[in-house]
This record gives structure tokens, sequence and C-alpha cells, in this order.
């Protein structure tokens, strides 16, 4: 089973969407493994960021995350990575389906509601990161009812 990391940014806490995005997650049977808010200071906000440190909006990016707490998750499933990144949507909403996260909830890119790891590698070290004791390791019941 794949792991990805998933967070619910400043604008989609302060708006009251972790409970559907969360929703959205269990509905399609991913597992949530782990989970905390946060507020996120300036430097771990560069941390997580890293690899878009040389990019011009990197700035203005850290301010927006450390604007509002946060929501970290992590999630678990056959191929979480590449269909949570559907159910999340494009990162600029205009270009997202409707039906998708920020399809439905996001208008700027600027605030685009929630980060989600775009591969293996990204979602090791960013679960590493926000969740460096580990992740809580149990089964649904569910299960059965939903891999083969």
């Amino acid at each position: 089973m794949e792991q990805t990391f998933i967070m619910i940014k400043p604008d989609g806490v302060q708006r009251g969407l972790v409970g559907e995005i969360i929703a959205r997650f269990e509905k399609k049977g991913f597992c949530l493994r782990g989970m905390k808010m946060a507020s996120v200071d300036k430097s771990f906000a560069g941390k997580h960021y890293q690899d878009l440190s040389t990019k011009p909006f990197f700035n203005k990016l850290v301010d927006y995350i450390i604007s509002g707490p946060v929501v970290a998750m992590v999630w678990e499933g056959k191929n979480v990575i590449a269909t949570g990144r559907k159910i999340i949507g494009m990162t600029n909403p205009s270009d997202s389906a409707p039906g998708t996260i920020r399809g439905d909830f996001a208008i700027e890119m600027g605030r685009n509601i929630i980060h989600g790891s775009d591969s293996v590698e990204s979602a090791r070290k960013e679960i590493a990161l926000w969740f460096p004791d580990g992740t809580v390791n149990w089964q649904s019941s569910l299960h059965g009812w939903i891999y083969e």
C-alpha cells in the first residue's frame, strides 16, 4: 500500500472545509494513518517548500502557509498518490474539473485549499518532515470490502 501526504491549507481550514475534504478521501476508500492541526512557522514552511525555494513566488507561498493553521494528514491506499491528485484537482483551480476539491471550492491559484504529494519520493519526504514520530498502524474493518 502506498502513502501520501495531504495538507489542508489555511484557507481550507478557515472556510470550514476540513470535514468535506476528509470525507472525500474516506469515501474513496483510503485509510487515514495520521492527522494533526498545526500552526506552521516560517522555518518549517521553508523546509516543506524547499524544492520551490528558487521560484519567484516562494516567499508569498511561505507567507500564505504560515497565515493560519493547517491540517496535515497521511493517507494510505492503492495508488493513493495519483488518485489523491485527481481528487484534489489541478494546481490552478480554473483548470480543475468540477467534482475535484479545487474545482468545487477554489478560485485563485494562491488560495487553492489543499496540497498533495506529487510522487512517492515527495510523499516520503513530506511524511517524514510532518510526522517524525511515525503514523498509526491500523487496518479498517472495511479493508476487505474495498480491496480484493
